[in-house]
């Protein structure tokens, strides 16, 4: 039985359809809350009801511009922290820095780290998120962290498809895993390539193990920002003869020039989640936006009952 009184549900504003959406989902109404902002760029908030004992969740992913959605959050927790919230739950679909999660050069941050370290301090109780960068990260925190994952979502959408003779394909040492059970559920064979990465959003393929000529190629991979290392894979892929592209993500970032970078002939479609707003792009002809407000629904539902999270996975 849940210790507290009632589930409340709040929205900031980094991504409130998604948090509309699960909203609905669950048949309950968002919480009131006031964000603004002062004339020098300060952060005002002020929840517009009282919380005082209750199970609140926070709805609020890393969009652009991050640092200010992530300092939204903080001071939404410490509003509530200092409401009397029973208990307080950010659900963060997407978790930025989760790139700089290790030091790879000498006098390097673990922002990862940092970030983590922040949100404990600030008062969350728990995490909920989707596909992390590095999943290492949820060892960062000291509080429990419900670490969802869209593939089954994005294995159904490719199964739907009705493909023959597909490839499943790892663009990077770090997606293996994850093309693995993509291609595992697919019963397709797996590709695999391999890069460096010199500097900050660049990418060189140094080589690549699978057999694409005449075949589906399937790209799997954790987020899309700039493109540049999708670029790689794709002429790789091209190269060796790849029939089609389908190029599938949880996270949809695509800073510019990420769009047209994936704008080609061979990329079939770009499937990504709405863990960050994607209306502005919607028109894109080449863009599919799977939804996953049942998936953050559930979880949410099951976290307020005291029940199992894992479960909705098996």
């Amino acid at each position: 039985m849940n210790q507290y009184r009632k589930m409340k549900l709040f929205t900031g504003t980094a991504n409130p359809a998604l948090a509309q959406e699960i909203a609905d989902y669950l048949d309950i109404s968002l919480g009131g809350v006031e964000i603004s902002r002062f004339a020098n760029g300060e952060i005002y908030v002020r929840f517009e009801e009282s919380i005082r004992g209750a199970d609140v969740f926070v709805i609020q992913p890393f969009s652009k511009p991050v640092n200010e959605t992530l300092m939204e959050l903080l001071i939404m927790v410490d509003a509530l922290k200092r409401a009397s919230a029973g208990r307080i739950t950010t659900v963060i679909p997407f978790y930025a820095y989760a790139r700089q999660e290790k030091k790879t050069a000498p006098r390097e941050p673990i922002t990862a780290r940092m970030v983590a370290d922040i949100l404990s301090t600030a008062g969350v109780d728990r995490i909920v998120t989707m596909d992390l960068h590095a999943p290492a990260i949820q060892g960062f925190f000291n509080i429990p962290v419900d670490h969802l994952t869209a593939l089954p979502k994005l294995s159904q959408y490719i199964k739907e498809k009705n493909i023959t003779n597909g490839v499943v394909i790892g663009p990077d040492a770090g997606s293996v895993k994850k093309a693995e059970k993509l291609a595992a559920s697919l019963h397709w064979p797996l590709g695999v390539m391999y890069k460096k990465r010199p500097a900050p959003n660049v990418a060189e393929m140094t080589f690549f193990i699978g057999e694409v000529k005449g075949k589906s190629s399937i790209i799997i991979d954790d987020m899309i920002d700039t493109g540049g290392s999708l670029e790689q894979v794709i002429n790789a892929l091209e190269e060796r003869g790849a029939r089609e592209i389908y190029v599938l993500a949880t996270h949809g970032v695509f800073s510019p020039p990420a769009l047209d970078r994936l704008n080609r002939p061979s990329v079939k479609e770009v499937v990504v989640c709405n863990t960050l707003p994607q209306a502005e792009r919607k028109a894109n002809p080449r863009l599919k936006v799977l939804s996953v407000a049942s998936l953050l629904g559930d979880t949410i539902r099951r976290i307020h009952q005291n029940i199992s999270v894992s479960e909705l996975f098996e």
